[in-house]
This record gives C-alpha cells, structure tokens and sequence, in this order.
C-alpha cells in the first residue's frame, strides 16, 4: 500500500493533512518512470516531447470535496461542449504519476470527483477541482499517452471538452465511448467557401472500421465521414463554419495527430462475423 497526502488549509493558520491510501501498481503493469531533478520519462514510445519535461514544483493544491457518487458506464454524444485550456501538466511529486489541469468554466458547472470528462474524445477521470479557479484535473496513465494524441499537448493547448451525458440529455451525436482506438494524421487541409475539408491518415486496422457517410469521432468531435481512400490509407471530412469556431480541429497543422474513434457497431458487427455466429444461425 502507498500513502499520498494533500494539504488542505483549515480554519487556523495550520494546515490539517489527510491521506488516502491507494494500492501501489506492480512494475510489471506499467513501466516506472525515471526521475531526477529534472524529471525525465524514460519508458514511454514515442518519448515525450521536451515541452512535457519540467522541474518539479509544489502547485496549489485544488480543492477537495467528497464523492457522493457511484461509478457510472460512461457514454458521450460528440457534441463537444466547450474548448478548455490547459493550464499546467506533468509529474506529480512522487514522479510516477501524470497529470493534466484544465481549466474549463461550463463543464465544472455540475463537477463532483470521479465523473468522466472527454479531452480531445478520451474518456478521463475528475481527481480533483476547483469551482473557483474553474479548473479539474486528470491522471493520464501511460497506455493514454502512448495510443493517444494526448502525448503532443502542452502548457496552453486547447482541448475539446464533453461531460458523459445523461438519460435526459439530447443526443446530437452518435454513440461516443471515449476509448480512443487509435490516431490519425493530419495530410491536407483545403478551404472550399465557408468550409474546411480535411484529410487524414491512418492505419489499415482503424480505417477497415470507417465508411463513407458514416459515423466517426475524431479528437471527441462527431463527424460524418464524406470518402474513404482505400490505397491512400486516408478518410475525410468537412467542418462548416460554425463547427470551426466550436472546436480545436482547424487550430492544428498537417501532420499533427487526431484522436480516433469509430462507430463501435461496426466492431461489434466484426466480432459476430469472426466469431461464427452467422454461420451457427444458418445452420439451424
């Protein structure tokens, strides 16, 4: 077991602590991080850009506050709610942990800890907030940075926000898990009167999964995918202009990556085929 503590100011001019024990993960789940003064990550492929490594320092600790509630299966829309900023990130004191502050003004209007927030289409966790900074932060583990785009954010990045929806919210989108499957690149971007084409790239395994007029989530957004380009690995996409102005896609460059994910009923539909289930209908 592992103890963490976090000062939390009281009402004299000591500071009362608390802890929390958490379990302590095994080196054989994820890779240790190596640190000195300057605190480096050594396990991770690809390695962290240098923007990601700083000295470690003592931040304000955000406040707080009990969770009353249960864990919930998350489910999002794509309809990204706002772009937060980020306002810091990196190793926490002990040098195994990596987290990321957002400051973000509508989705902490009903925050508690432990709900699930999109960033930039990946579902993370609230560990901590601050109503009045207007800030949460999250813990982004290693397999987050490794399969995500999350790795190429830094101090300032815009990010695409979404809260998990409710049974009583509208759903604008399509059916968004926040389990990035993979990430593409981005290979053109053409301006055609108010709009913007996009095109990306991605794997062979990502791209067997996305159709033309179909659904897609690309960094949290739901979008419908115009053509697929079998023999150039590449799908596209067009923002109108009042999706330009809502999210952070048009803010990139060609060759920055984008968060992926597609339509789970396709992969659903693929596990049944494999799987010989259509095989066993026909045969009774």
């Amino acid at each position: 077991m592992a103890t963490r503590v976090f000062p939390i100011k009281g009402a004299t001019t000591d500071y009362c602590r608390i802890r929390i024990t958490i379990m302590a993960i095994s080196s054989t789940s994820i890779p240790k991080f190596a640190f000195s003064n300057s605190l480096r990550l050594t396990s991770l492929k690809p390695k962290l850009p240098s923007s990601l490594i700083f000295k470690s320092q003592t931040p304000k600790p955000l406040t707080l506050k009990p969770n009353r509630r249960n864990q919930i299966t998350s489910l999002f829309t794509g309809i990204v709610e706002e772009m937060g900023k980020v306002r810091e990130l990196g190793f926490d004191e002990s040098g195994e942990s990596f987290d990321m502050v957002i400051h973000s003004p509508t989705v902490l209007e009903d925050v508690n800890l432990g709900d699930s927030i999109a960033v930039n289409g990946t579902c993370l966790t609230v560990t901590e907030f601050d109503s009045e900074r207007l800030e949460f932060k999250v813990g982004l583990a290693p397999e987050t940075l490794r399969k995500t785009s999350l790795i190429e954010l830094e101090k300032g990045s815009v990010v695409n926000l979404e809260r998990a929806v409710k049974p009583s919210t509208r759903m604008g989108g399509h059916f968004v898990q926040g389990h990035v499957d993979g990430t593409g690149e981005i290979v053109s971007m053409e301006v055609e009167g108010d709009s913007l084409w996009i095109k990306v790239k991605t794997s062979p395994e990502i791209l067997r999964f996305i159709v033309a007029k179909g659904f897609i989530a690309v960094d949290g957004t739901s979008l419908t995918v115009v053509d697929v380009f079998d023999e150039e690995e590449c799908f596209n996409f067009m923002l109108v202009e009042y999706t330009q102005q809502k999210v952070v896609i048009p803010l990139k460059k060609i060759g920055q990556k984008v968060n992926l994910e597609v339509d789970i009923l396709g992969k659903y539909v693929e596990r049944l085929l494999s799987s010989g289930f259509v095989e066993s209908i026909k045969s009774r």
